[in-house]
C-alpha cells in the first residue's frame, strides 16, 4: 500500500495557520441542515488548537450554525416544480427549484467551456481534439436559456478552465446574476489570486483534481510534470485561497491502476474537503480508448474490487465527504455540455452530441441527452450547492457589491 506520509509535512510547512481548516469548518456548519448541526459539537480536534484569530472564527461558526443560512424565497420562488413524472422522482427539500422535461430535469449542468489543457492525464475523458469556444455573447446566451428551463447549479469545465481566465470570470458573473449556484472544476495550476479578488464573490464551490499525494504518482498520471512535479503544493495554495474567499472546496480523484492502493487518509484530512468525489476511472470511445483516441485509459482501469477497496480504506473517516461513483453510477448521472453547449449522450459507451441548446432550444436537446435522471439521485447528485451569503459571510457580501 502506497504512504503519503512524507507529504503531511509538506502540508505543514504551506498551511502553518489552521485558520483555512476552520473557515472550512465555518462553510460547513453554516450549510448543515438542523438535523446535521449536531456534527459540529464535535468539529476536529485541530479547531480546538487553533490560534486566537482562528478561535475567533470558530464562535463565529457555532452561531452560524445554530442559525443557518438559507436561500431566501424570492431566490427560490424563480424556479417551479412541475411534476410531469408522475411521482417518480422525490427531490425533498430541493422539489421547488426543479422544472422537470418528462424524466429530464436540467437542475445541474455541467460546461466544458472548450478543450484546451496545459496536463496530460493519461485517462482524460474530455480530450483536446480541438480549440473551439463559443463567444462570451453566446455561451451567456446558453446560460439565461439553461436558467429558464430550471438550471440551478453549472459547473464550469475542461480541458482546464483557468486557461480561459477572463472568458471564465464573466461566465461565473452571468450565472451568479441569474441565480444560479457556480462550481468550477480545476486542475488547480494556473488559478491567479487578482482572478480570485475579481471573480471569486461568484464562485459557489471549486474542485481541485488530485489523485495522488505522491510526486512519482502524480508523473505517471500525467499531473504537474515529472517525478519533481508540484502538484500538491498548487493544491493547497488553491485551498488557501478558497479559505480566504469563503469558497467551499472540494477534491475530485480518479481511482485507476497507479493509486488504487494508495492510503489518502491523512492527506485529505489536511486538506479538509466540503466534498470528496471519488471516481472509477472511466473508458469512453472517441476520447480515451486507445487507437485513433488522443489518450488510452484502458491499462489504467480497475476491477469493481479494486475501486471498492480504495473506497472501504476512506469510508471510515471520510463518508461524511467522500462520494464514491463508480462506472455504472457515472456514465449516464451527469447532464454534460460540450464546447458548442450539445449535451453529450455517453449511453453507448462513447459521446454523442445532440443539437446545441444555443440552435434548438433546451427542451428538444435534452431529449438526446442519454441522462438517467434516477441514477443522478441516487448517486447524492442533489445537495445544497449555494454556499452561505448571509450571516457571518454579510459583511464580505456587502464590500464586494460595492467593489
Amino acid at each position: 500500500m502506497m504512504d503519503a506520509t512524507p507529504f503531511l509535512f509538506r502540508i505543514d510547512m504551506l498551511n502553518t495557520s489552521r485558520a483555512p481548516m476552520v473557515t472550512a469548518a465555518r462553510q460547513r456548519a453554516a450549510r448543515f441542515t438542523p438535523q446535521q448541526n449536531a456534527i459540529t459539537s464535535v468539529l476536529r480536534p485541530v479547531v480546538a488548537t487553533a490560534p486566537p484569530t482562528a478561535a475567533r472564527g470558530l464562535q463565529r461558526t457555532r452561531r452560524g450554525a445554530a442559525g443557518a443560512v438559507q436561500r431566501t424565497a424570492a431566490s427560490r420562488s424563480a424556479m417551479s416544480f412541475k411534476d410531469l413524472t408522475g411521482g417518480q422522482h422525490d427531490f425533498g427539500p430541493y422539489a421547488d427549484r426543479v422544472t422537470t422535461f418528462g424524466a429530464v430535469s436540467p437542475l445541474s449542468v455541467n460546461y466544458f467551456i472548450n478543450r484546451k489543457c496545459n496536463y496530460k492525464c493519461a485517462f482524460c475523458f474530455h480530450t483536446q481534439k480541438n480549440t473551439s469556444m463559443l463567444s462570451l455573447e453566446d455561451s451567456l446566451r446558453g446560460l439565461s436559456l439553461l436558467r429558464a428551463a430550471g438550471c440551478d447549479k453549472i459547473n464550469y469545465a475542461g480541458g482546464e478552465p483557468f486557461l480561459n481566465p477572463h472568458v471564465l470570470g464573466e461566465l461565473c458573473r452571468g450565472a451568479h446574476e441569474l441565480g444560479m449556484a457556480v462550481t468550477i472544476i480545476s486542475n488547480g495550476s494556473v488559478i491567479q489570486g487578482r482572478w480570485m479578488e475579481k471573480y471569486g464573490r461568484f464562485v459557489d464551490m471549486l474542485g481541485v483534481s488530485c489523485d495522488s499525494f505522491v510526486p512519482a504518482t502524480n508523473a505517471l498520471i500525467g499531473r504537474g510534470g515529472d517525478a519533481n512535479n508540484r502538484h500538491i503544493e498548487r493544491l493547497l495554495r488553491v485551498r488557501q485561497m478558497c479559505a480566504d474567499h469563503d469558497i467551499q472546496f472540494k477534491l475530485n480523484t480518479v481511482v485507476n491502476k497507479l493509486n488504487w492502493d494508495e492510503d489518502m487518509n491523512d492527506p485529505v484530512a489536511a486538506v479538509d474537503p466540503l466534498r470528496w468525489k471519488v471516481f472509477q476511472v472511466l473508458v469512453l470511445e472517441g476520447e480515451n480508448a486507445g487507437g485513433s483516441d488522443l489518450r488510452d485509459a484502458r491499462p489504467l482501469r480497475v476491477t469493481d474490487a479494486q475501486f471498492r477497496a480504495f473506497c472501504d480504506r476512506h469510508r471510515d473517516r471520510h463518508t461524511a465527504i467522500m462520494k464514491p461513483e463508480s462506472n455504472e453510477d457515472m456514465q449516464n448521472s451527469y447532464l454534460l455540455l460540450d464546447e458548442s453547449m450539445c449535451f453529450l449522450n455517453c449511453a453507448g459507451g462513447g459521446k454523442v452530441p445532440s443539437e446545441s441548446i444555443i440552435k434548438v432550444g433546451v427542451e428538444r436537446a435534452l431529449q438526446q441527452a442519454g441522462f438517467d435522471q434516477t441514477t443522478f439521485e441516487k448517486r447524492g447528485g442533489l445537495f445544497d450547492w449555494h454556499r452561505p451569503r448571509g450571516g457571518i459571510f454579510a459583511t464580505s457580501a456587502a464590500q464586494h457589491a460595492v467593489a
